[in-house]
């Protein structure tokens, strides 16, 4: 007979140290709140959830008053019984500001154990107008992202990722938390899964998330929100459904059908005139918008990414006067952008701009990107190779201006397309220098630009790059020295057939400090690069030798931070070598030489007696070798007895 295990809540200890984290964050501890502190912190019994969420209320209490007020009043009216639970983590939600209350009941609509995207949560609340623009110099979504900062203070929500930018944070409510949504939101609000629920969601409900199919059931004409999530079951959505919705749901402000396979969008959705934020996104077969769509003068969002057979936006959609995201990213069918989109300046997320290749679209030119500076995220520009008189163009663009952008995608070509473009080759060299981005700049992509020139001399000045990335088809020998930023964690070079090196100096020229030398890259990815032997253009050993892999003690570079490293289709026989990868390692059809000179590296160990953890790669835990020749089995057999945290390991074609 199975023994039941009884789960126990965190020990005093461990309950007061997350108390204390939380509520005496941003004050010094005052041993007259720590008394009261610990009497509110019996009653928690142990439950994290709780302890998190009563500690983050009481963070936001200044006064001693404040704290006893809640213990004698507030928390004494709640039972210690264990299904009090709730009632206990509605003491937080009562002791929000209103504005609080309405977000936070709103995010009942998501299903249980649901990713939430905050930026995309942020727009819903704004389109309900639950933020309030107090402050002029904040936009809308800046202080909506404040006041989710505020509830994730006070513990609402959990598992919230770590980025430099927050477009793509995402986060989750705990089941509790879900459940306390849903109770203060009331018959307002509900999730419809099945006919049963449908029939049964009063008139009064104002916000719904729902399979549309389902819809034809529900009773209520003043629906404000109507949201789906995409399921494992194949849904579609047909004309009827799409007439139901706009005959009866006039007062509409969200509505959300990503991923549900229609083709056609009905000429009469220009009377969902309440409309803030529509998401068609996913919707593979739709080729165009009708031009009613530009009657929705109130629209704020339009998402339509992953639309791949779209080909065009409606010609008048500078009428979209409060337009503040314009979502077309993965939209591979766009031919070109229309024009008098230069007029929506209040634009903050334009994900993608599309150059007429020919001009047979009578598209927009680059200029109508000058005035756009609210643009944030990320910004795609394709078909570059196709601009004419690109020096003039691209500095049109007034790139430079635009601080609030997070990633720049540069394409001169489309993806496979082998036409390079269609200015002349001098005109492309100089054009580069004339797409120079704001400093603020986090991440670059560059693609298929065929220069022979070097790369442009402001790639050195954006020191607050994390992420490059560089692919072919290209021309250059070779690109810039990167080593030099501090912020870069991630490095991808693909595709660039014609590189010789990285580096114009000598191994022992270009190292300078060790600590300068690539500070804080983590990943790094060079594929397809077969005329890549070395890292540096003069380097201190010979090359052709495959046999010849001395290691000088500790002075030899290293990248000091390297987490995950691929080597694919590059010849590299010297490079900085890489000690300290914990993650991964792939190297297919490469020299073997740089692997063998890591594994006799000197590791300096913190204690007086050598450890496994300071071998080279020890802590690595995925190592994937293919067609590498110099690895006999003896010499893997001696590598895999130092790699003790590996976790996978694939060899394949070796000699």
């Amino acid at each position: 007979k199975c023994q039941p295990y009884v789960l126990k809540g965190l020990s005093d200890d461990d309950a007061w140290s997350l108390f204390k984290e939380i509520a005496f964050e941003q004050r010094s501890i005052n041993p007259t709140f720590v008394k009261i502190g610990k009497q509110i912190l019996e009653r928690c019994g142990g439950v994290p959830l709780v302890i998190r969420t009563i500690a983050g209320a009481l963070s936001f209490k200044e006064t001693e008053k404040e704290w006893s007020s809640f213990k004698d009043n507030e928390l004494a009216r709640i039972s210690q019984n264990e299904g009090k639970i709730l009632a206990t983590l509605k003491l937080s939600y009562d002791h929000l500001p209103s504005h609080l209350k309405h977000c936070f009941a709103y995010c009942r609509l998501y299903p249980k154990d649901h990713k939430i995207h905050v930026q995309t949560l942020v727009q819903f609340w704004i389109a309900q107008g639950f933020v309030k623009q107090l402050n002029p110099s904040q936009s809308l979504e800046e202080i909506g992202f404040v006041y989710f900062k505020d509830l994730n203070e006070r513990g609402f929500f959990q598992e919230v990722g770590e980025r430099y930018s927050w477009e793509g944070l995402t986060c989750k409510m705990h089941d509790l938390m879900h459940d306390l949504a849903e109770s203060v939101a009331g018959t307002e609000s509900s999730i419809v899964d099945s006919n049963e629920v449908a029939s049964k969601v009063g008139e009064k409900c104002r916000h719904i998330s729902i399979d549309p199919s389902l819809i034809v059931l529900f009773k209520g004409k003043k629906l404000r929100t109507m949201l789906h999530f995409p399921n494992e079951r194949n849904q579609n959505m047909n004309d009827e459904i799409w007439d139901f919705i706009i005959s009866n749901y006039r007062c509409l402000r969200v509505l959300e059908l990503n991923g549900l396979d229609f083709k056609m969008i009905p000429r009469s959705i220009c009377k969902l005139k309440h409309l803030r934020y529509l998401d068609l996104s996913g919707n593979f077969n739709i080729k165009s918008l009708p031009k009613s769509i530009c009657k929705i003068q109130n629209l704020q969002a339009l998402k339509l990414n992953l639309c791949w057979e779209l080909e065009e936006l409606p010609k008048k959609i500078e009428k979209l006067v409060n337009l503040t995201h314009l979502g077309c990213e993965d939209c591979s069918g766009l031919t070109h952008m229309p024009r008098g989109i230069g007029k929506l300046t209040s634009l903050e997320t334009l994900s993608k701009f599309v150059v007429d290749k020919d001009g047979s679209h009578d598209g927009a030119d680059l200029s109508e990107l000058s005035g756009l500076n609210n643009l944030g995220g990320r910004l795609e520009i394709t078909n570059l190779g196709f601009v004419k008189n690109a020096k003039e163009k691209f500095k049109a663009a007034n790139l430079k201006e635009k601080q609030h952008l997070r990633l720049l995608v540069l394409v001169w070509n489309d993806y496979g397309d082998d036409d390079g473009g269609g200015n002349d080759d001098d005109d492309d060299d100089k054009s580069l220098e004339d797409l120079r981005p704001h400093p603020n700049l986090k991440e670059l992509f560059i693609g298929g630009w065929r220069s022979d020139a070097k790369f442009p001399s402001w790639l050195s000045l954006l020191t607050n790059l994390v992420v490059i990335r560089i692919w072919g088809p290209s021309n250059f020998k070779q690109i810039p020295s990167f080593a030099q930023l501090s912020c870069l964690q991630k490095l991808s070079i693909v595709d660039l057939t014609l590189l010789e090196y990285m580096d114009d100096n000598s191994p022992k020229g270009s190292q300078g400090e060790p600590e300068s030398f690539f500070p804080s890259l983590k990943s790094l990815c060079l594929e397809n690069c077969p005329n890549m032997k070395s890292w540096w253009r003069k380097s201190s050993i010979d090359d052709d030798n495959e046999d010849d892999t001395t290691v000088i003690g500790t002075s030899t570079m290293a990248f000091p931070c390297l987490s995950s490293l691929e080597i694919a289709n590059c010849p590299l026989n010297s490079m900085p070598l890489y000690p300290s990868l914990d993650d991964d390692l792939r190297l297919v059809k490469t020299s073997s030489r740089p692997l063998k000179q890591t594994m006799k590296m000197n590791i300096t160990s913190t204690t007086p007696s050598s450890s496994t953890s300071s071998l080279p790669l020890s802590k690595l835990k995925s190592f994937h070798v293919h067609k590498i020749e110099g690895l006999d089995t003896h010499m893997l057999d001696e590598y895999l007895k130092h790699f003790t945290g590996l976790k996978k390991l694939t060899i394949g074609d070796c000699k």
